[in-house]
């Protein structure tokens, strides 16, 4: 009996998954789909009433498209009727694989642009690996165009205003990496955000026992002398804050103390910006010192050529409860020390900006990274100088053309080098003079992929190894190859299967690869909108540049680790940990956590749990005063389902303006509900806002939230499939269902930013085979990165 049962249920599992057959697909299509998307109505632009279904390759964009839905269930919507549930992945199936099988026998790669202009963050990266020089791209260069990922080829275009700036910038380069004797003294600001409190030690470049301050990347060009300014904040007045007692400030250079500074303290009599209003008017000696107490701290000192690490921060020896220490119970002591610390934020100094000037009395040019990597030999006399110019610019234009080089590549600039040499007088300036060529030339502001000669029109080829090698570098560190990579692709060997593994594995591994939570996941997860966010301060006080900056690094450490550990990519929507500092921490409601430093931190709460939680990207999928159910559930399709809606009508009336009776105030979700009653909004809102009602427990700084005006918040929502759940953590929960659609959705944006180009319908059987490997190695993301780079649009051309 038992046996019979058994044999029973597994007819019913085989039966349930069953393959339809094409007239049953076609009576589905007609039944459910073809009444909208048909060519009269050409609802979404997506006509199944002609296509043919029995060869889906001859129309591949429209069956994508229908592959999309069908993974999703989007289609028909909730709330219509809707096929058999063997319809979705039975007919998923049968179109995929007709598709794939075409691919294999016609393989499409598609194509990035020929000359694809570095862009911004990349010239700034290519200068550092070939120079050894830390230069600030933003501050040189114009932004780029950015609609989507910033390196999108067919966006970099190349203007007047930008060759001009190329031009300035290598000017500037020149002089810094060769060490130009003739630099005149020159100065350099770096200011801290006002709204930024400096209650603790910042971060971790300054030293331990520090306050406030601040820690910078400073290139000092020659061996010399340097001024240093020091600056302190002040009221809105002009008062210095804080300067009723003597206060220790500690100057260092790569945490080497240079001098320690003291200021304040000298009481003439009332002060203006003593922490409190004065009950006699103000003493004017004292208001002047009071303005003008930073104008002792200035330095001067020797520093040898080279970039350093410049630490300014005030002596942590203020701090000290006053009477009797409160117990150390959450809700006494933390909170106490948090109102004290905040308060004493206001009354302590802290530091505006600084200020560098130099060099002075210069002594050398002084043993650099630039010029070590420069200067690869040094002549001992005249007629070495000639041979030692070409070899030095032909080590220099081999790396920044990405390719070994000929005699012709290396003449126009052994004739800039000539130039200098006889204009200026010295090997040096010969060299910068073509330096500075070289930082402008074509082949090292382009990636530039040139067909075999004997190649036909649209024939699909392979890349050789020496283009190979520059797309893998500039897609897992944004920069040139090394010189182990660059080998390895002259000698042909990189395109060797378990060599280019033990590439990619190794690229992975090296710090520059931050470059891929630098660049990539900013952009994809929006986080680069974060640092210009603004919060309505009546509504959010809470909200100050400090925890901005908190809510900041949390996602990027947190990204980071998912990379870097090589974890699941299932694991962004299911990690129990995250990285918190004291202020965070706070936010979140998580005791006993104290301090600036980061530090990983195990998650008990599943409200807590995974990216949807982080209180980052909350913020950024909110508006300045609340948050917004409908672009948290836009960004949930876009970045994580990657299903964008399409944009919405140019008349649809504010949320202010909904309609509530007499003298009731509604919910956000009472607000929202009435936009999809309107047909026009309701396709794409019924899709987005039960995704955003799930999260609607964050409000718009990410901060937990079980009330909203005077009513409990209802987080009941729904997946587009009709999945329902209850919060956020539900929420991910439903979403992490379906891996295979988390895991395609990763990819093609992963895909994208590493080709420069959108993912379009031709590059979806490469995608689907990317995931479909991935699942052997637990969707982890050296299986992604490794599925791309194997990839046919990765490794050829048309």
């Amino acid at each position: 009996m038992r046996s019979i049962l058994f044999v029973i249920l597994i007819s019913g599992l085989v039966n349930s998954h069953a393959q339809m057959s094409l007239d049953e697909y076609r009576e589905t299509l007609d039944l459910y789909c073809v009444t909208c998307h048909n060519e009269t109505l050409k609802t979404a632009n997506l006509m199944l009433d002609k296509v043919d279904l029995d060869d889906p390759a001859s129309d591949p964009m429209v069956w994508e498209k229908v592959i999309t839905k069908l993974s999703l269930k989007t289609m028909p919507p909730v709330g219509m009727p809707r096929p058999e549930e063997n319809f979705y992945p039975s007919f998923a199936a049968y179109l995929s694989k007709s598709l794939d099988k075409h691919a294999e026998s016609e393989p499409n790669p598609g194509n990035m642009v020929i000359a694809h202009r570095l862009n911004r963050t990349e010239y700034t990266n290519v200068i550092r690996d070939l120079l050894g020089l830390e230069i600030d791209g933003a501050e040189m260069l114009p932004p780029d165009n950015s609609g989507g990922f910033d390196n999108l080829g067919d966006l970099l275009s190349v203007s007047e205003v930008l060759m001009e700036s190329y031009m300035s910038a290598a000017r500037v380069i020149g002089r810094l990496a060769v060490g130009d004797p003739a630099i005149q003294a020159d100065s350099r600001q770096y200011m801290i955000d006002p709204r930024l409190l400096q209650n603790v030690r910042m971060n971790e470049d300054l030293p331990f026992g520090s306050r406030g301050g601040i820690a910078i990347k400073h290139h000092f060009p020659l061996d010399g002398e340097y001024v240093l300014n020091i600056r302190l904040q002040r009221t809105d007045n002009g008062y210095i804050i804080g300067i009723n007692e003597p206060r220790r400030l500690d100057v260092r250079v790569d945490g080497k103390r240079v001098r320690l500074l003291t200021v304040g303290g000298e009481n003439v009599g009332l002060g203006y910006a003593r922490g409190g209003a004065d009950a006699v008017a103000p003493d004017f000696n004292q208001a002047q010192y009071e303005r003008t107490a930073d104008s002792e701290l200035q330095i001067r000192f020797p520093m040898k050529a080279g970039t350093r690490t410049v630490q300014v921060a005030f002596l942590e020896e203020t701090f000290a409860w006053e009477g009797h220490i409160p117990p150390p119970s959450y809700e006494n002591w933390y909170a106490a020390r948090v109102e004290r610390e905040s308060e004493r934020a206001w009354r302590d100094p802290a530091v505006s900006s600084i200020m560098l000037t130099g060099p002075f009395d210069v002594t050398g040019t002084g043993e650099t990274l630039s010029r070590e990597k420069v200067f690869i030999c040094m002549p001992g006399n005249s007629t070495e100088e000639s041979p030692c110019a070409s070899r030095i610019l032909a080590n220099l234009t081999r790396q920044a053309y990405r390719r070994p080089v000929t005699a012709d590549d290396v003449a126009p600039f052994m004739q800039l080098y000539e130039q200098g040499r006889d204009e200026y007088g010295s090997f040096d300036a010969g060299i910068q003079l073509a330096l500075e060529g070289l930082l402008v030339s074509t082949e090292l502001l382009f990636r530039i992929e040139r067909a075999p000669r004997d190649i036909e029109q649209n024939e699909v080829y392979a890349l050789n190894d020496i283009q190979l090698a520059s797309r893998l570098s500039f897609f897992l560190w944004s920069s040139i190859p090394d010189e182990e990579l660059l080998v390895l692709a002259e000698q042909g060997r990189l395109s060797e299967p378990s060599v280019l593994e033990r590439q990619v594995r190794r690229m992975l591994a090296d710090e520059k690869s931050m470059a891929l939570v630098d660049d990539f996941a900013d952009q994809w997860l929006l986080l680069r909108n974060l640092p210009q966010l603004h919060k309505n301060q009546d509504v959010f006080p809470d909200f100050d540049e400090t925890l901005r900056e908190a809510l900041y690094q949390e996602v990027k450490l947190f990204v980071g680790s998912i990379f870097h550990e090589d974890r699941p990519i299932l694991d962004l929507l299911r990690a129990d940990y995250t990285y918190l500092n004291e202020r965070l921490a706070r936010h979140y409601g998580i005791e006993d956590l104290y301090g600036n430093r980061f530090r990983r931190v195990t998650l008990t709460d599943p409200n807590h749990k995974g990216l949807l939680a982080r209180a980052g990207i909350m913020a950024i999928t909110s508006y300045p005063n609340r948050n917004s159910t409908v672009i948290r559930g836009k960004w949930v399709l876009e970045n994580i389902l990657a299903a964008p809606p399409p944009p919405p009508p140019a008349d649809v009336p504010p949320l202010e303006a909904t309609k509530a009776r007499e003298g009731e105030v509604l919910t956000l979700r009472e607000k929202m509900e009435i936009h999809p009653a309107n047909p026009a909004c309701a396709v794409c809102h019924n899709q987005m806002d039960p995704i955003g009602f799930g999260l609607q427990n964050y409000n718009a700084i990410g901060k937990w939230q079980t009330e909203e005006e005077g009513k409990l918040i209802d987080a009941s929502g729904r997946l587009p499939n009709g999945t329902e759940f209850e919060g956020p953590a539900q929420l991910q929960q439903a979403l992490l269902r379906k891996p295979d659609v988390i895991t395609s959705a990763f990819t093609q944006k992963l895909m994208t930013y590493a080709l420069g180009r959108p993912v379009a319908y031709y590059d979806m059987p490469a995608v689907r085979e990317i995931v479909r490997n991935a699942t052997n190695e637990d969707y982890r993301f050296s299986s992604i990165v490794l599925g791309i780079v194997n990839s046919l649009p990765f490794k050829f051309r048309r």
